[in-house]
């Protein structure tokens, strides 16, 4: 699986495939730490080890292990091993909820819903099982008409695989309706979708079904961030990439994504990426 992944992602860092959601990565060397945002997704590391921090927990995989995440989450990553000779792969396959969501209604033996919301990120074991269904999946990427009518049904396998899995319960917890982890879910949801209008933490509450205090309380166990802090990083990762995706000015990135006060966002940029915005995006700009 390795030489696949490796042949087809040839001398990019990224790439997209046919199959939808379905990523791969490459990198010769270790890299430094980098703003990322996950969505709802499986990462399977290849070859190499990263580490991946969310708020104070911190992460690390590698060929041995899986990392899952069942909702939008802002991270730090950081490619610890990887080198010429022994380049970092890796896969990131995004979930369909709705699919994961009938795949655990329709096996009972997943097991009940918990009633203590947990992280939405988790790591696990790397199974044999696990690592063959991942292994026909890269492999019918080379057959069009098999992938065309096999794709869903593998995907579905490697997802009875984590669910099934240590790791599986955060997950399943997080996307079933009526648990608290799925409540928080609903607020993270419409935070991902509204990060640039003001937070109301009120209308909010009110949305997940719960009151105030409850909800930072979950929403804290559920992201490792409070809901204003959440905020606050998807507004500006997402300055940070128009910074490098549209070369435009701090004050147009900051406006864009939210800010009414462009020294806040300067202030507040510098202090979650260590240097002021275009200082920070310079490096990026010219690669």
């Amino acid at each position: 699986m390795a030489g696949l992944i490796s042949s087809f992602v040839g001398n990019q860092m990224e790439r997209e495939t046919s199959l939808p959601g379905l990523s791969f990565f490459k990198v010769t060397t270790p890299q430094p730490p980098t703003p990322y945002l996950y969505e709802p997704s499986l990462a399977i590391i290849i070859r190499g080890r990263k580490r991946v921090v969310l708020g104070n927990t911190t992460y690390i995989y590698d060929a041995s292990r899986f990392l899952l995440t069942a909702v939008n989450l802002p991270t730090i990553t950081e490619v610890t091993e990887a080198s010429p000779e022994r380049s970092y792969l890796s896969l990131l396959m995004k979930i369909d909820l709705q699919m994961a969501r009938q795949l655990i209604a329709d096996v009972e033996t997943l097991g009940p819903k918990a009633e203590i919301p947990h992280k939405a990120m988790a790591t696990g074991p790397a199974t044999v099982d696990l690592m063959d269904a991942t292994s026909r999946l890269v492999r019918l990427l080379d057959q069009p008409h098999d992938m065309l009518h096999l794709g869903s049904l593998v995907q579905r396998e490697i997802l009875y695989r984590v669910l099934t899995s240590s790791a599986g319960g955060r997950f399943r917890d997080t996307v079933m309706m009526g648990t608290q982890s799925q409540r928080v879910a609903k607020a993270v949801t419409w935070l991902r979708d509204h990060y640039t209008q003001p937070l109301k933490i009120e209308a909010l509450a009110e949305l997940a079904e719960m009151g105030v205090s409850t909800l930072h309380h979950h929403f804290r166990k559920v992201t490792s961030m409070s809901p204003l802090q959440y905020q606050k990083h998807l507004r500006l990762y997402e300055a940070r990439r128009l910074l490098i995706a549209e070369n435009i000015d701090a004050a147009t990135a900051g406006i864009r994504v939210g800010y009414e006060s462009i020294s806040q966002f300067n202030r507040e940029y510098r202090r979650m990426f260590g240097a002021p915005p275009i200082r920070d995006v310079a490096p990026l700009r010219s690669t």
